[in-house]
């Protein structure tokens, strides 16, 4: 069935283009609106399958208002623009559209985009439905299981995790003398662990009978963020205690009725913005289901906040293996192992962002390890690394004689990722002629080599990555929108170390082994000064600069204690590729580095990556040894 389409857009000439096109192409076109008030009562007589909106219009309300009400009316929308600009952005974003033009544009442009955005708007709601379907299942099968209550509790919390992320989650019955802080109590305290919190085991002094105000703003449920969750705790002092005890910024609280009984819900989070109307709208479908599989495995002493609760840090299984070598327990750290969860199995792009070495390229291959690909390759690209002239031979490969030196035909990494993962890293660097390129490739799912005239279908995940904004970047014209919004479909934020500074003493420790073992060295312990300068400095160079600290100080440890002053955060750090503790020390790190990787090169005959190659005899990812050498200047392995 043809699909129906509004036309939000005050300049008759680019309106009516725009019908005569989409007529063409077998959409039907149910109206053209030139203002927010006219596309909202086009909207709830012809109720469009999509609609394309221009971000300004001539009147008072722009096409940013009318996306929010097509947000609560699940219609989807592609904006469409000439002018940008960074407050533009961060106001498009919070309205999650499913594309972007950016005027003037292409017919085949255009057609293209209203089809994922489409599919994507199917596939979304699909996704809810089964979302829902599972979660309900779930929740039955996990009642059935023969486990100690205690674990079936801890597998309900940790099913919903992902959906409605909390650190603190509170159940009570009705009856109970305070709604928020009684009852069934639980704690996050790593990405599998969880404390049963009990009244009585609470620091002494906190809780307090709440009074009767209080009572009465128990029962006012909704999200509250920011300024609200501080209003909240303003008319709650035991909430405010216990949230300062825990660092709760916000909260989301429901009653639910299940079987004549009413019980109160309530999530927090410790971050401030923790809770969105999807979650709500979410929980409003599940919350009868969550409940009943709650009591049914709960006995009522405990969701009384009775005596039977001894279990403190209950573990649910191990971390996942393909998490074995991230560190951090952390709550932002937990989101991102909540969100790579959730992005994994979904066939859609995933753009991570984060500075400079936080750990993009372990997170995109965990994603890929959790997905459907993961018996497929998973080939990384360093868009920094390769030189502009040579990277649409890389993506897209060539045929034989398309250029000099092209002595035979060569598959690109699209070709060789087919059915895998294709690891964009430091995408924000990539030409911005290229970037046109790359839009097609993902939008029509085929590439072209250098070349030649065949068009080759592909299938490939994209997960990209960079440490530059890249709406700074859009806003300055050297990246395209319509891209980013193609990649950023499901983001990711990797926190800076210095955000997440409760991690560092267990990445210390973690790194501590590993060079111990590397260097051959007996050092086991931290110093306690060692430790507190660790957890004051900045980390400028996040997770990568502690790791080159703890290995240097490794090496220069005289005994199995590491010490550290405040140097050691000034010298240049060595390269974590050496084998061997025979190093000279008082020469750069630069020229150690320089020689180091040209040894490799010379026993590996000049092969970078693959099997045999220096990176892997340097134990170093190929992207990082492409960008050591293009950085030293060994520009014979460029």
């Amino acid at each position: 069935m043809s699909k129906k389409v509004l036309i939000v857009e005050d300049e008759s000439i680019v309106a009516y283009d725009l019908e005569m096109i989409l007529i063409k192409a077998g959409y039907i076109v149910t109206d053209i609106a030139a203002s927010v008030a006219e596309a909202l009562e086009c909207i709830e007589i012809k109720r469009p399958d999509i609609v394309l909106v221009d971000i300004f219009l001539r009147k008072e309300l722009t096409g940013i208002d009318l996306a929010h009400k097509l947000m609560a009316n699940n219609i989807a929308f592609i904006y469409l623009s000439a002018n940008y600009q960074q407050s533009i952005l961060e106001q498009v974003k919070t309205t999650h559209p499913y594309g972007f033009l950016v005027k003037p544009f292409r017919e085949n442009e255009l057609l293209i985009m209203m089809e994922v955005a489409l599919y994507r708007h199917q596939h979304s709601l699909e996704a809810k439905i089964r979302e829902e379907e599972v979660l309900e299942n779930l929740f039955k099968n996990i009642v059935k299981e023969k486990k100690e209550w205690q674990q079936k509790l801890l597998k309900i919390a940790r099913s919903i995790q992902p959906y409605l992320p909390f650190d603190f989650l509170t159940i009570a019955p009705d009856e109970s003398e305070d709604h928020f802080l009684n009852g069934l109590m639980l704690l996050r305290t790593g990405y599998d662990h969880y404390d049963f919190a009990r009244k009585d085991e609470l620091e002494h002094g906190i809780l307090i009978a709440p009074n009767k105000d209080q009572r009465q703003q128990d029962r006012k449920s909704g999200i509250f963020n920011g300024t609200d969750f501080y209003k909240l705790l303003s008319l709650h002092e035991p909430l405010k205690q216990i949230s300062e005890k825990y660092r709760l910024r916000s909260a989301f609280y429901m009653p639910v009725l299940s079987d004549g009984c009413i019980y109160h819900v309530t999530f927090f989070s410790r971050k401030p913005d923790g809770y969105h109307f999807d979650q709500e709208k979410l929980f409003t479908r599940l919350n009868s289901s969550f409940i009943k599989a709650i009591t049914s495995v709960a006995p009522a002493d405990v969701l009384n906040g009775g005596s039977k609760v001894k279990d403190s840090m209950v573990q649910m299984e191990k971390k996942l293996t393909v998490f074995s070598d991230i560190v951090g327990d952390s709550h932002l750290m937990l989101r991102v192992l909540d969100h790579v969860t959730i992005a994994a199995p979904i066939n859609t792009s995933v753009l991570i962002l984060g500075e400079s070495g936080t750990g993009k390229e372990i997170i995109a291959r965990a994603i890929h390890q959790l997905s459907p690909r993961k018996e497929k390759p998973v080939v990384i690209i360093n868009c920094a690394s390769l030189p502009a002239t040579l990277i649409e031979s890389e993506l897209f490969g060539h045929e034989k004689g398309a250029f000099t030196g092209a002595i035979e035909r060569r598959k690109g990494k699209f070709e060789l990722a087919d059915k895998g993962t294709v690891f964009l890293d430091e995408i924000g660097e990539m030409p911005i002629e290229l970037q046109a390129k790359l839009l097609r490739v993902l939008q029509e799912g085929e590439i072209e080599r250098i070349g030649g005239y065949e068009k080759i279908k592909v299938d490939v995940r994209i997960i990209a990555a960079t440490n530059r904004d890249l709406e700074k970047e859009v806003a300055a014209g050297r990246f395209r929108l319509d891209l980013y919004y193609r990649l950023c479909v499901f983001p990711i934020n990797l926190p800076p170390l210095r955000e997440r500074k409760e991690d560092i003493p267990n990445l210390a420790f973690h790194f501590l082994k590993k060079f111990s073992r590397r260097f051959n060295k007996n050092v086991t312990e931290i110093s306690k000064n060692a430790l507190e300068l660790l957890i004051a400095h900045r980390w400028p160079g996040n997770i990568r600069e502690l790791e080159n600290v703890i290995a240097r100080n490794i090496l220069l440890s005289p005994d199995n204690v590491l010490i550290l002053d405040t140097e050691s955060f000034q010298m240049v750090p060595i390269e974590l590729s050496i084998t061997s503790s025979n190093i000279n020390i008082s020469r750069s790190a630069d020229a150690n580095s320089k020689d180091h990787i040209l040894e490799a090169l010379r026993k590996c005959n000049g092969r970078i990556s693959g099997p045999g190659g220096a990176a892997e005899y340097l134990r170093l990812p190929p992207t990082t040894l492409h960008s050591k050498i293009k950085k030293l200047g060994l520009k014979k392995w460029d």
